[in-house]
């Protein structure tokens, strides 16, 4: 049997990137897969048909979720099309990188309601589904920046940090309730946020990280997969780092 046969996943941000190489590896073991991005698009017409030939039931849809309604409305939609959600991944995320002397109000904002936000808007709009059922798993996509900082990031790092704050705390809410939360931190990931850096950039990253490449959005999926399945039964509250021993 496959590890995710039966279960429901709800992906924000997954157009591209980890959301999309989440969204197939879940669809590969069994989940029917339901995903949001800001827009409904060509990259999510396609995402529908890789998913579907695992076999597995996809849909694409258009959401903020920086928006508490626009979450909202989302996570009901999931509901009346699937039945139930059973995993969330909250995966949506932006970066608006600059020395905070130089970073405006409004990047501030951005970073902030967008990765932040956001992760406490679908997962107060999906709990009561979850305690209905007395069945979850939480998974917030964090980041090592959130744990140990990083030039020029002060915006991205306060919002993975809090991501990780959320995480703890939620797990001790909804743990009674058998829902699980924990947080993925990932760290050099190949992805195309990261491939827009310059290449003496991208390799300064490379150097520092111990296992001397960058990861791939197929590691974070991977780590997620266990999250999601029944091999991290008794895992609640923690923060996984994926980023070849950069953070140790």
């Amino acid at each position: 049997m496959k590890l995710l046969e039966g279960k429901t996943v709800l992906i924000t941000g997954a157009n591209k990137g980890i959301g999309k190489g989440i969204a197939l590896k879940f669809a590969m073991n069994g989940a029917d897969i339901a995903f949001s991005d800001i827009a409904y698009n060509e990259d999510s017409k396609q995402l529908e048909k890789e998913i579907e030939a695992y076999g597995v039931k996809a849909k694409g849809y258009a959401s903020d979720a920086s928006s508490f309604t626009s979450s909202e409305k989302l996570v009901q939609d999931v509901i009346t099309d699937f039945k139930k959600i059973d995993i969330l991944v909250n995966n949506a995320g932006i970066a608006r990188d600059n020395l905070l002397l130089r970073m405006t109000e409004a990047d501030w904002d951005l970073v902030i309601n967008v990765n932040l936000k956001s992760v406490f808007n679908l997962t107060k709009a999906v709990q009561k589904e979850m305690i209905k059922r007395r069945f979850g798993s939480i998974i917030n996509m964090s980041s090592v920046v959130g744990i140990e900082g990083n030039l020029g990031q002060a915006n991205y790092s306060a919002s993975k940090a809090g991501i990780i704050g959320f995480t703890k705390s939620v797990a001790q809410e909804l743990g009674s309730r058998n829902i699980r939360c924990n947080a993925i931190a990932p760290g050099f990931i190949d992805t195309e946020m990261t491939s827009r850096l310059p290449e003496d950039v991208r390799q300064a990253w490379i150097k520092d990280i111990p296992l001397k490449r960058a990861g791939t959005p197929e590691d974070v999926a991977n780590i997620a997969l266990f999250l999601a399945s029944e091999l991290s039964s008794y895992v609640n509250g923690q923060v996984i780092s994926v980023c070849g021993g950069m953070h140790t």
